[in-house]
């Protein structure tokens, strides 16, 4: 990718980021339906704004005859991740609560948001 275009995407991811982080906090707060569905409106404007992305990040990456692969092994570690995510909020859901797990995606969330942020900078 040109120098312009990834800016716009890690502009974009960035944003993703924060709607994601606010999706979290607002969840781990709501007290009723109306919350719930205040906190589930921001997670899949996220959704729409980085899944795409991702994807379109990757293939601009790999080579063209390494596509598939880069696509392969893309999904192998974002299943990966996922099964650890999943695994680490049921048990914080059984343990400590709702709350707690939202919290702890937000804190997950701020902490790539650093990275990503020191790592362009």
């Amino acid at each position: 990718f040109s120098a312009p275009r990834m800016a716009d995407f890690l502009q974009l991811l960035v944003a993703g980021l924060a709607v994601l982080i606010l999706a979290d906090i607002v969840l781990a707060q709501a007290q009723g339906l109306a919350w719930v569905l205040a906190g589930v409106v921001p997670w899949g404007l996220h959704l729409g704004m980085t899944q795409g992305l991702l994807a379109t990040m990757v293939a601009g990456a790999a080579p063209a005859h390494l596509r598939g692969t880069a696509f392969g092994f893309f999904n192998l570690v974002s299943g990966a991740a996922m099964l650890i995510a999943s695994v680490l909020a049921g048990l914080l859901w059984d343990q400590l609560g709702a709350a707690v797990t939202f919290y702890a995606g937000a804190a997950f969330s701020v902490l790539a948001l650093v990275l990503i942020l020191r790592r362009v900078s």
